[in-house]
């Protein structure tokens, strides 16, 4: 059964930029700046027959490519928590596409994502973080300056059984918008 998830690579330049966050909260476990994305929708580990039918459903996704702003920094767990991250701004583009896959995941017999959308970049995964050295962490990079990219494609990741964190592969390509090659020509 493969684990998959559909989500933006982020850019090697933002991902650089992102990684230079890194240190400085005891327990927290460090992503590996090339396995930095942005998840649209976690599908789990599902039969090959549903990975199949969510992978040609893909193909149908229609969209233009989408500005990606990296506003915040912030973390998951309140009290206990269990991942810094940084925020992207939810925008209209981005929150019909990812409704978009979540409608195919539900077509294919998916249940549906309980979780709300909470777009972000997964930078530290921790295990008894203390909420206090967390703070510390997100007041000492209280001035981040925001990031923008422009994700052209989205795609469809796997990751091996694990704790999280990677690695993932890039398992197919859905790009945004039109491309030349996509245009017919008549002469």
């Amino acid at each position: 059964m493969p684990r998959l998830f559909t989500g933006f690579e982020v850019p090697p330049d933002v991902a650089f930029e992102l990684s230079m966050l890194r240190g400085g909260v005891s327990g927290a476990r460090w992503i590996d700046p090339d396995n930095y994305h942005v998840t649209l929708r976690f599908l789990g580990d599902i039969d090959g027959a549903t990975a199949r039918d969510f992978a040609w459903g893909l193909d149908e996704v229609q969209g233009e490519p989408i500005e990606v702003t990296i506003d915040a920094l912030d973390s998951f767990g309140g009290d206990k928590p269990r991942a810094l991250l940084a925020r992207v701004k939810l925008s209209r583009d981005l929150a019909d596409l990812q409704y978009e896959h979540e409608k195919l995941a539900r077509r294919v017999g998916l249940p549906p994502e309980q979780r709300k959308f909470i777009p972000h970049v997964t930078l530290a995964r921790m295990r008894q973080a203390s909420a206090h050295g967390v703070a510390a962490w997100l007041g000492a990079r209280a001035l981040f300056r925001s990031i923008t990219f422009t994700a052209q494609r989205f795609v469809l990741f796997s990751s091996r059984e694990s704790t999280g964190g990677g690695p993932y592969l890039v398992e197919a390509q859905y790009p945004l918008g039109y491309s030349d090659d996509l245009v017919a020509h008549t002469a």
